[in-house]
């Protein structure tokens, strides 16, 4: 079996690595020689736009994936020509663009913060339907906090709105959260639906630093999650791996934005879940049966950003595992991950204690929760 990937970052390499046991060969395509996934598979470098690179890569192919949304929609599109696409196009076409999103979320009945477009013309207009403090974000291709700011009063709203000149904005109620929580799902061609246990996750500056998985108290959460990811797979008829992303507040759950892809906040999965995210996204676009969701014991993963600690130091810490994406160092570039497994709770804190020391983790371990 061949499955062709959209994109060569390090999704598209455990991808990847998650189709070698499965006798599944990927092939990976991306505008850049140095993509990290052509380390692991053959790699196909040419724009998203040349037509003869793009039939050249799907024949061959059973399906065609992508790891990231900001493919461009009419290069999935002209792809569907030769192969199966899944996720479908229309999950791209409307994920990569924060307002359609938005109106997609409220469509399907999941609940989100309030939003506006902002209207270059007259930027007050959204400003008067979501207050202050708010979050003003590019529509478009921002990611790891990028393209978006905190306006805390009217000035810093009209500020940041000027600063972006004229690329189309949203704005956003900013919301007094509890904690950040996120839930991988995954829907299989038959309808089949299943998702992974509730994580909590810590950002800093705009990136995620760390996950905590299961969440801790969340238990009586999980089913509204569930219900949000089979609303919009149903929907979408989709296939394949998708996260949503959420704030908790008191006993409701906000969407804020959903990947339709496999997700930095499922990487936990390769050693702390029957079945890795990864796995279950090929076995869902070929398919396969899909694998179990369920968690085997706690697991925390912890992003590497901007540079690699001492290796040593962290595999001799107990229930380490460490993954390098093959990326040259550079500030602000996730470069690999560590997942952390116990038992326990109680375990995973102290692992974790030692793990944030080693690797200058910039989360205060109070504020994980586990």
């Amino acid at each position: 079996m061949q499955v062709g990937i959209l994109g060569g970052g390090q999704l598209g390499r455990m991808l990847a690595l998650a189709g070698y046991p499965l006798g599944v060969r990927c092939v990976v395509y991306d505008p850049s020689p140095d993509a990290c996934a052509g380390e692991v598979a053959p790699l196909l470098c040419a724009p998203y736009d040349a037509a003869d690179s793009l039939e050249r890569f799907a024949l061959g192919k059973q399906v065609i994936t992508y790891e990231f949304e900001n493919v461009p929609v009419e290069t999935a599109r002209q792809l569907e020509r030769y192969a199966p696409v899944r996720p479908t196009p229309r999950a791209l076409e409307l994920f990569q663009d924060r307002l359609l999103e938005k109106q997609f979320l409220q469509e399907v009945g999941i609940p989100t913060p309030a939003f506006a477009p902002v209207d270059l013309d007259n930027p007050a207009g959204a400003l008067e339907q979501v207050g202050c403090p708010c979050v003003v974000k590019a529509r478009r291709g921002g990611y790891d906090g990028k393209g978006q700011a905190v306006a805390q009063t009217h000035g810093d709203y009209f500020r940041a709105v000027a600063q972006r000149g004229s690329q189309p904005l949203i704005a956003e109620a900013f919301v007094p959260f509890e904690r950040e929580l996120s839930v991988v799902g995954v829907r299989g061609s038959n309808g089949e639906t299943r998702v992974y246990p509730l994580v909590q996750n810590h950002h800093h500056e705009g990136i995620l630093r760390l996950s905590v998985a299961p969440a801790p108290n969340s238990d009586a959460l999980l089913p509204t999650a569930y219900d949000y990811i089979q609303r919009l797979t149903h929907a979408l008829g989709y296939v394949g791996v998708i996260a949503l992303e959420m704030f908790q507040v008191g006993e409701q759950l906000l969407a804020n934005e959903v990947a339709p892809r496999v997700h930095n906040s499922g990487h936990w999965t390769i050693e702390g879940a029957h079945t890795s995210q990864f796995e279950n996204h090929l076995r869902a676009i070929l398919n396969l049966p899909l694998g179990s969701t369920a968690a085997r014991g706690v697991s925390a993963m912890v992003n590497l950003i901007g540079e690699v600690p001492d290796i040593g130091a962290i595999l001799r810490i107990e229930g380490a595992h460490l993954h390098l994406y093959g990326k040259s160092p550079r500030r602000g570039r996730k470069l690999g991950h560590i997942t952390l497994c116990a038992d326990d709770h109680a375990s995973l804190r102290k692992r974790l204690a030692l793990l944030i020391s080693r690797a200058s983790l910039p989360v205060p371990l109070d504020d994980t929760r586990c």
